[in-house]
């Protein structure tokens, strides 16, 4: 259903206070939709629109909701009928919410809950944050050896309705230790009196409940899971984690490398509902850091002071080029550090690799620093007023600092995986900073030697 067709009815339905009716046209709308749509309400509109939905719809539509949408629903419904809702949801939707809020006010909210599932969320709580135990769930299918596929499909449907996924199976043992998964179809086409054990895959892909979540979302995509069990220690099975919050954790691990690659400290928060403050806050820390190595830049310019005033006509064509070549410099060197964390990120290089991988640089720098060279002499020579031997200067520091432009931001991010450190923190900002000190140093060196022009 068109849901921009729907809202203006669903607006003149709020506004007339026709519930019955409103409760109808609710129910024809997809959970997410009516998230996006009690977003659009002020906060007694949303709290009459939502006490209109059933209890199962309600949970699921909260946990679709922002954190600001459900922190107002939450505190206009008051702790304890707040605390039914999330009781309805699944755990680690209602794990992901609770470790949102300060903890006086968890504390208050778990006070109204059943002690079994106050427990089970205080247990969840008490994982790394941003580990497979934060993420994962219960609410999946497992059955224990010696159960026949007749006694499993019993179980599946009377159970089913309260599991966020039935398509994969687990098989465990006494002990709970995981043996093996078996898929929904192909126990739908088994025999009834045939044995689970019998059906199950043995080839087990798990994680354990203290691996990142970044592991987390790698194994599933790397082997095509639409969920993945978490073990513990023991290999005892607690619980699974589905696709929807893989594809989360992917969303989330994208947007800290891209602002870490910008320079700019993580944040979870959305753009337009984050303060102007908060903002500055994540964006000075790195500013100030590289305006202070900006220095070294400087430091260069003065040692090299001679060639600016001894030599002042060539002083003034070197500072010309000077943007140009840190320019290329910096973009040559994003790009092989792009591609670095890209590959480090997908598993497809290794630091064991870092030898093949210079080399290869080494090669398309050969390549693009040779026709980048070639391609400045003549403009420099020919749209300039500089003569050839400016021009060709110019031209040879280019090539140089392409090469390495390429070494620097091919190894950076390997360097920085070495160290257990995010390679995202290699990329641009850190890695132009480097290659324009680089670029500056080789410029001035070639233009000393090449003109002979003293130091002293």
């Amino acid at each position: 259903m068109d849901f921009e067709r729907i809202k203006p009815r669903l607006d003149a339905l709020v506004k007339s206070g026709k519930k019955a009716e409103l409760r109808g046209a609710l129910n024809m709308l997809n959970e997410v939709d009516i998230a996006d749509y009690l977003e659009t309400l002020d906060n007694e509109q949303v709290l009459m629109v939502f006490r209109l939905l059933p209890k199962d719809v309600s949970a699921d539509v909260f946990s679709y909701m922002d954190n600001d949408q459900r922190t107002r629903v939450m505190e206009a419904l008051g702790d304890a009928e707040a605390m039914r809702i999330i009781d309805d949801m699944f755990i680690d939707d209602a794990v992901d919410f609770l470790e949102e809020l300060p903890a006086g006010v968890v504390k208050r909210m778990l006070s109204n809950a059943d002690p079994k599932r106050r427990d089970l969320i205080n247990q969840f709580l008490h994982y790394p944050e941003n580990s497979a135990g934060r993420i994962m769930t219960i609410e999946y299918m497992e059955f224990h050896t010696g159960t026949t596929v007749g006694q499993a499909m019993m179980e599946i449907r009377r159970t089913a309705p309260d599991k966020e996924t039935i398509n994969t199976l687990y098989i465990i043992d006494d002990r709970r230790e995981l043996l093996g998964t078996v898929a929904l179809r192909k126990l739908l086409l088994a025999p009834d009196d045939r044995r689970v054990e019998d059906l199950m895959n043995n080839q087990i892909i798990s994680v354990h409940t203290t691996d990142d979540q970044e592991l987390v979302a790698d194994t599933v995509r790397k082997y095509d899971l639409l969920s993945i069990p978490v073990v513990d220690h023991e290999n005892r099975l607690v619980g699974i984690v589905t696709v929807d919050d893989i594809v989360d954790v992917i969303e989330e691990e994208n947007t800290e490398d891209f602002e870490k690659m910008a320079a700019m400290l993580p944040s979870d928060d959305e753009y337009l509902k984050t303060g102007v403050f908060k903002l500055a806050r994540n964006r000075l820390p790195w500013l100030l850091i590289l305006m202070v190595s900006a220095t070294f830049t400087g430091m260069i310019i003065t040692n090299f002071e001679n060639v600016l005033t001894n030599a002042a006509e060539i002083g003034v064509a070197l500072v010309a080029c000077i943007p140009m070549l840190m320019d290329t410099g910096g973009n040559c060197g994003s790009q092989a550090s792009t591609l670095a964390i890209r590959g480090l990120a997908l598993g497809e290089i290794e630091l064991k690799d870092i030898g093949r991988i210079l080399w290869k640089e080494f090669r398309v720098a050969l390549i693009c620093g040779s026709v980048l060279a070639v391609a400045n002499f003549f403009r420099v020579w020919f749209l300039t007023p500089y003569d050839q031997n400016v021009a060709f200067v110019v031209s040879l520091a280019m090539f140089f600092t392409v090469i390495i432009a390429k070494a620097i931001g091919c190894t950076l991010p390997l360097l920085a995986k070495a160290i257990h450190l995010d390679p995202a923190l290699m990329a641009s900002p850190i890695i132009t900073t480097l290659v324009d000190a680089a670029s500056l140093t080789i410029l001035f060196t070639v233009a000393t030697n090449f003109f002979h022009i003293a130091l002293g």
